[in-house]
């Protein structure tokens, strides 16, 4: 019989990227492990809500989940009514998984379980890496002394994708208990196609949240250095798929039109389902150029669609990237960026070779693998509570 898991993360909405994609995967990578799966959450998206009922039994995008209302607070996502629910129902479960660190229903989820004697276990999103830690540092100090430095103490394990996010987040705060390393897995619908992207009109992506640490204005200012050096050849366009922040996002399109790309610079929105699939599939670069990215669901799903990546020595998965020849890993700079971009479209054999590395790559994030590796972790924490 599989473990009862409770997971736990502040919101799921698209706009918030990555970790909304990888609690939904993981919750259908454990069920088909026939583990018994709950997520819990707030209706936050952005300003607005997402138009779901509020503590209620629901199914979302095909699992279990209940949603909370957000009482206030975009950043941290407060939410009473889900602390009061982790209080009365937490001891219900084997395990649970505490996806964030630096809000309302994580420190919640950790007083619970605390006070339950319920196992859990927290994935920090990166969030504990110095460069992260440095961002609203007087906000993260604060949440500490409030209740962030007692729900890491806590925790049965630390749940890392990456042996650099852990490494990091060990530099930053020696005292971090024991980590594991799983990774986030990929759907295997990514992984059909062909690996022929020699498009009449090829174009580099990024498609992610669209966020100062993401480094989009670099690659923009890149592209427009790449343009520049290439004014003949006019197939070449870049795609930005993704939302963020309205003025940023403001400030991204002001930046696009103000260079020799203007006219080859595409602002997508958020794309999702059988138009995200195609997207990246047809793409002949995948680009991220992050200022830190623990993990990158987005840079595995370009690899497993055969696409190759070009992403800075930042993103936490460049040592795979490097040791699999599956794209380019660079220094963060525009005529690092600009470079490698220039590079991988004018020797289109070398592309297509690192494509199909990708995909090799890529392998090992399927979600059932991934989803057994969880299980067993879970499973470990069960018989430990038990004994």
């Amino acid at each position: 019989m599989g473990c009862r898991v409770l997971q736990v993360i502040p919101a799921v909405a698209p706009r918030y990227g990555g970790p909304s994609v990888a609690v939904v995967g993981i919750a259908r990578a454990l069920a088909a492990q026939r583990h018994n799966v709950q997520i819990v959450t707030t209706d936050a998206d952005g300003r607005g809500r997402l138009p779901v009922q509020t503590d209620v039994d629901l199914l979302y995008q095909g699992v279990p989940i209940r949603f909370f209302r957000r009482e206030f607070s975009e950043s941290f996502k407060w939410s009473r009514p889900l602390a009061e629910w982790l209080e009365r129902r937490v001891g219900e479960f084997d395990v649970v998984h505490v996806h964030a660190v630096f809000s309302h229903s994580s420190i919640a989820a950790g007083r619970a379980c605390r006070a339950h004697g319920v196992p859990y276990i927290v994935r920090p999103l990166g969030t504990l890496d110095p460069w992260s830690l440095s961002r609203h540092a007087w906000r993260k100090r604060l949440l500490m002394e409030l209740g962030v430095r007692n729900l890491l103490r806590g925790a049965a394990a630390l749940h890392y994708t990456s042996e650099d996010e852990q490494t990091l987040a060990r530099q930053a705060l020696p005292w971090l208990p024991k980590g594991v390393i799983v990774p986030i897995g990929v759907d295997d619908a990514l992984f059909g196609g062909g690996e022929a992207h020699a498009l009449a009109e090829p174009y580099a992506l990024f498609l992610g949240r669209l966020d100062a640490k993401k480094g989009v204005d670099l690659l923009i200012r890149a592209f427009h250095e790449v343009v520049g050096r290439r004014p003949h050849d006019d197939r070449l366009r870049l795609v930005i798929a993704g939302e963020g922040d309205a003025s940023y996002t403001d400030e991204l399109r002001h930046l696009a039109q103000g260079g020799p790309a203007s006219n080859r610079i595409e602002f997508r929105g958020w794309v999702d389902g059988p138009e995200r699939e195609t997207l990246l599939r047809e793409a002949s670069l995948f680009v991220l150029a992050s200022h830190q990215e623990n993990f990158g669901i987005a840079v595995v799903e370009a690899m497993a669609s055969g696409v190759p990546v070009i992403v800075t020595r930042s993103v936490n998965l460049a040592g795979a990237i490097a040791d699999g020849h599956a794209g380019w890993v660079i220094e963060r700079s525009e005529p690092a960026l600009a470079a490698a971009i220039i590079a991988a479209l004018e020797n289109e054999p070398e592309r297509r070779t690192r494509g199909h590395n990708a995909r090799r790559a890529a392998e090992q994030f399927r979600w059932p693998a991934i989803g057994a590796r969880l299980g067993d972790l879970y499973a470990r924490l069960q018989m430990r509570a038990t004994a």
